[in-house]
């Protein structure tokens, strides 16, 4: 969505709290592993995670260790038949579906006023409506550090989760790790829920 030099000036520009570059590091994470099946090496740098004893790091220990074993051709399979199947996927992931039942929805209409508010357009190379879960963890992150403007503040960091992703992919992640044909991204709906649970509790609490 925008070009390595026009990151690096945002990144020099703005200072970003260290918490709040790993928040925007965690939605990447997700979004890149729901974008498409993970490669070789994203294999490897999952592989390569550590947890603790917390429930967010016991999940992440999981898929840390279920990385080391799985082979790229497994996971394609896999996400093929959670997200692509032959007619459709066990999983579809969207908001317009999981809020009205009905792809392409008001949910991804007010996606968009609000992605032209704030510069945020879809890649040449997306053909997916905007309002899939992979795509609004990579608006999140990108809100959060500014990559395409200044960062945004709490409020508007608030208003966007609130709006667009809080009110259903903790559902969505739910459902993927209960999917009868998640293995790999059982874990990896584990993290995101967990995510999706402290992320909407921080900003409940900014409130007071």
């Amino acid at each position: 969505m925008t070009d390595k030099d026009q990151m690096t000036q945002t990144a020099e520009t703005h200072q970003i709290a260290e918490e709040d570059r790993l928040r925007a590091d965690l939605y990447n994470f997700i979004g890149l592993l729901l974008a498409g099946p993970p490669d070789e090496m994203l294999l490897a740098q999952t592989a390569s995670l550590t947890g603790d004893e917390t429930e967010m790091g016991q999940a992440i220990g999981t898929l840390a260790k279920l990385a080391k074993v799985s082979k790229p051709m497994a996971v394609t399979s896999e996400y093929n038949k959670l997200f692509i199947g032959l007619a459709r996927g066990e999983l579809l992931p969207y908001a317009s579906y999981y809020l009205t039942g009905f792809l392409n929805e008001k949910p991804l209409a007010l996606l968009r006023q609000d992605m032209a508010r704030m510069g945020l357009e879809r890649a040449d190379n997306v053909f997916e409506p905007e309002d899939n879960v992979a795509s609004l963890m990579e608006m999140m992150g990108a809100v959060i550090v500014g990559r395409f403007g200044t960062p945004a503040g709490i409020d508007a960091q608030k208003a966007f989760f609130n709006k667009h992703i809080g009110p259903w992919a903790s559902h969505f992640f739910g459902d993927l790790e209960g999917a009868k044909n998640s293995v790999f991204y059982s874990p990896v709906g584990t993290v995101g829920r967990l995510f999706m649970e402290i992320e909407a509790e921080a900003f409940r609490m900014s409130a007071k």
